[in-house]
């Protein structure tokens, strides 16, 4: 499942993982600001509760962390939670952005002792760069290169101790000797509808929505497992209240908003409907080449790929073959279609025979 890169297509979409401008301003004021506050995440938050706490006994910096997951789970929020309770301030970079050893050289030697460093997508950070970042987490210090060629010559600059939250999307692209260097690694898992429903009522309570139970758990069912889609969604259905009805979101209520926005009770919106439908009215349930569905839902290959069929998969609705795409009875019952003799099997298989 691919994660990274996002195309154009999942930022656009009300339930893309990608965050835009609006969900970052709207983030920024939710974001809860210690882990009493965090949801979710159980086992990560008990974890990282005890290496800060050790870290504040001993006076010493935390270790360095790598928070791994998919978009959307609170990585960014971890960081700046990191930071408040070591009493730190927080120094926010991507690996995107440094291309050079100059440019980490630049921002490590600026570090106050003690500040953490939150390095978002990890992994697409350059070699060079990377190859620094090594010394820099061990040894708290770098080798700035002066001059080219033979005349060239490295001097030693020592570094304050500091903190560093690498997040990445695709944990598999680090190479070990990087990965090694942290010494705490935790990976956030897609929340649970109860993880969500608290979510959303605390983020009605800040953004002064009125909801109710219900209301919560309908948004909650629709996230896809992901706070920051659950808090798009809750936006959406605010709108709908305000202006269809008496402003208080009721399951009613929000049912009704998300079908305006071509979301179904289980999260699908308009490109995995049409991907499922052109594989199961137009293809017979598969198996399918990529290329070809793509062609019939008039998208590219990509955008199939990347953007509509991961959370198919991650459902159940849609399995990956040698053969081509297939889909699963869960599917066929989701769409309420009747799968002719020779659907897919319990496995996933095509059954060439009929039987």
């Amino acid at each position: 499942m691919n994660w990274d890169d996002p195309t154009d297509t999942d930022a656009e979409r009300l339930v893309g993982s990608v965050a835009d401008r609006e969900d970052q301003a709207v983030e920024a004021a939710l974001r809860p600001k210690d882990l009493g506050e965090f949801i979710g995440q159980e086992k990560v938050r008990e974890q990282l509760d005890l290496v800060l706490r050790a870290a504040r006994a001993r006076g010493a910096t935390a270790d360095h962390v790598l928070l791994s997951g998919a978009p959307g789970l609170g990585k960014t929020t971890l960081s700046m939670i990191i930071a408040a309770e070591m009493g730190a301030p927080i120094r926010i970079t991507s690996g995107p952005a440094i291309q050079h050893a100059g440019d980490l050289a630049a921002i490590l030697s600026s570090l106050q002792e003690g500040e953490v460093l939150f390095l978002d997508e990890i992994h697409r950070m350059s070699r060079p760069a990377e190859e620094m970042l090594y010394m820099a987490m061990e040894d708290f210090r770098v080798d700035v290169i002066v001059g080219k060629g033979p005349g060239a010559t490295a001097i030693p600059l020592e570094l304050p101790p500091f903190t560093l939250v690498g997040a990445t999307t695709r944990a598999g692209l680090l190479p070990p000797p990087l990965r090694d260097r942290f010494g705490f690694t935790a990976h956030m898992e897609f929340y649970e509808p109860a993880e969500l429903q608290r979510v959303v009522h605390r983020s009605a309570h800040l953004l002064d929505v009125e909801i109710d139970p219900a209301g919560a758990a309908e948004i909650a069912g629709r996230s896809r497992g992901t706070p920051r889609i659950a808090n798009r969604l809750l936006r959406r259905v605010r709108d709908y209240a305000q202006v269809k009805a008496d402003g208080v979101v009721t399951r009613d209520i929000a049912s009704a908003a998300l079908a305006v926005y071509e979301v179904d009770a289980r999260g699908l919106d308009r490109l995995n409907r049409a991907v499922l439908k052109a594989l199961l009215k137009l293809f017979g349930g598969g198996p399918v080449g990529l290329s070809t569905l793509a062609v019939a839902v008039g998208e590219e290959r990509e955008t199939v790929e990347e953007v509509a069929e991961p959370f198919l998969v991650r459902e159940g609705l849609l399995a990956r073959t040698p053969r081509g795409r297939v889909a699963t009875p869960a599917a066929w019952a989701h769409l309420g279609l009747t799968p002719p003799r020779t659907a897919t099997a319990g496995n996933g298989q095509q059954d060439l025979f009929g039987t």
